[in-house]
């Protein structure tokens, strides 16, 4: 006798009884969502910690380029003569140049604007503290350019693989706990060159499993042509960029390599004709002779382990302490290799060549600043190892994952908590000795003692010293603190409404298959 099963009763009862499982990796339309709030919720976060203010030669002379912009549509810097705060060289005009060239300076006018056309315009801001307020404004540029590479990482993982919900966790490891969020509150050039490396990286690998097209790879190769105007050091990312598409394509991607050398080198070579234009020679970038009476001639003469032991044991520049989550990170290196060799073999080439072209340069502690300045995009790439880590990974990983985070944040928090020129720049023989030679026993502890002495001082402090936040900067400027407070509840507004929309769009995305 044959019995008939009611399939659909069957099926209905089978699933109130069996929990459907979670979706664990989200469509592409979602990434595109998800990224977006994280990038929201990120800049939002970053505006509030950050300094909101220059304090080193090199921040200041970038100020003076994107405000000659904006102003005189030139990058002739002739207020930093007028300020005594000159750093760079008179070219073949007699004008005044930055030692830097001018791509981060173009790139932040828009922010520079904001300050001019918007928030100095508010109420109870004095007409006399404007250029504060305008300095201010640019600085929130590198907030922008750390949030957009915390961002593109994001979209990166999810896109080679990694699913969606360790991808998030990546990113706030990424964004929390390591010098990329120490540098979203100052105005040096590492942020926005993370930046470009993350986007172009998603670009080229983010997208597909298919081969690189030659459009991609023209596109990826005019943007990192462009990024040697940021930061000349930024050229060796295209040798890298055409290695890691051939690991990933194989030879077949040879062309593809080749139209991103040609088109990155269009830009390497506007960035030299106008070095020779201006300089008469298409290797000087306007770099000062002497400056301090020290010279500062590019040299390659800092000893070998000198440089290895800074850059990965010193207290004051090891990446491991500075970056905890690269602990992680290079353990995850052989899956990362598994899921796309050319997402890792970026990974794994940014950090050897920047660390092999810095450790022997003189300057390599890249002068007042905080923890391994030269190697900060370098570790936002290498920490990609994460995705594949936490994916794979036990409880006692993501355990480990969670003190690693603490341990960032912690370390980020006392460096943007109290001015680190402050702490490095009064006493010569704390950071640099009396041949200005940097100290490898210089540690944190100096801005741990100044933390503490503000903690238990309430005292307003002088103009620029104490706690370096933004609004208490500009308060001792005597902006109104109605103002800074309306401020303050719109950056923490934008991140409240980021936040809720990330779990939203996480739950969606995620929904029981």
């Amino acid at each position: 006798m044959e019995v008939q099963v009611d399939t659909s009763t069957l099926a209905l009862e089978t699933s109130s009884v069996v929990p459907t499982p979670l979706a664990r990796y989200a469509s592409p339309r979602s990434v595109v969502r998800l990224s977006i709030w994280v990038f929201a919720a990120f800049q939002c976060f970053y505006m509030l910690t950050s300094t909101g203010r220059a304090r080193t030669a090199d921040e200041y002379n970038m100020f003076y380029m994107t405000e000659s912009l904006v102003l005189r549509g030139s990058t002739a810097i002739p207020q930093a003569v007028a300020l005594h705060n000159f750093y760079g060289k008179i070219d073949l005009q007699g004008e005044p140049r930055a030692a830097y060239p001018p791509g981060q300076a173009i790139v932040c006018t828009p922010w520079y604007a904001l300050g001019d056309y918007v928030l100095s315009r508010l109420p109870g801001v004095p007409a006399e503290i404007k250029d504060l307020v305008f300095c201010f404004s640019t600085c929130l540029s590198s907030a922008t350019f750390s949030a957009l590479a915390v961002a593109f990482f994001f979209a990166l993982l999810c896109g080679i693989g990694v699913p969606t919900r360790t991808a998030l966790f990546a990113a706030g490891l990424l964004g929390l706990a390591t010098p990329i969020f120490g540098y979203s509150g100052w105005l040096f050039s590492e942020p926005l060159s993370a930046a470009i490396f993350m986007g172009v990286e998603l670009l080229a690998f983010g997208g597909s499993r298919k081969p690189i097209s030659m459009r991609t790879a023209a596109i990826a190769g005019v943007i990192l042509g462009l990024a040697t105007w940021v930061r000349p050091t930024n050229v060796f990312a295209i040798a890298i960029f055409a290695v890691a598409v051939l690991f990933r394509d194989g030879k077949s991607a040879w062309r593809s390599a080749l139209v991103l050398c040609a088109c990155a080198a269009a830009g390497v070579a506007a960035l030299l004709s106008r070095d020779l234009l201006l300089f008469g020679n298409p290797f000087d970038f306007g770099y000062p002779k002497i400056a301090g009476g020290v010279s500062t001639d590019v040299r390659f003469d800092t000893p070998l382990l000198t440089g290895l032991y800074g850059f990965l044991f010193s207290p004051g520049k090891s990446v491991f302490l500075f970056a905890p989550p690269l602990v992680l990170a290079i353990a995850g290196l052989r899956r990362l290799w598994r899921l796309d060799r050319g997402v890792a073999a970026l990974a794994i080439l940014f950090p050897f060549v920047y660390l092999c072209f810095f450790v022997r340069y003189s300057s390599w502690e890249g002068g007042y600043c905080v923890g391994p300045r030269y190697l900060v995009p370098s570790i936002a790439i290498l920490c990609l190892g994460l995705g594949p880590a936490l994916a794979a990974g036990t409880g006692m990983v993501k355990r480990l994952a969670g003190l690693l985070l603490a341990i960032g944040v912690t370390v980020q928090g006392i460096s943007l908590a109290t001015s680190f020129l402050e702490d490095q720049a009064p006493a010569r023989g704390h950071y640099y000795d009396t041949h200005w030679h940097y100290r490898l026993s210089y540690s944190l502890s100096g801005q741990v003692q100044l933390l503490w002495k503000y903690l238990r001082n309430g005292q307003p402090p002088t103009l620029g010293l104490g706690w370096d936040r933004w609004f208490v900067f500009l308060h001792n400027g005597k902006v109104s603190a109605v103002t800074l407070a309306f401020l303050a509840a719109l950056m923490l507004a934008g991140l409240a409404i980021s936040i809720v929309g990330i779990v939203r769009n996480m739950r969606s995305a995620l929904k029981p298959v």
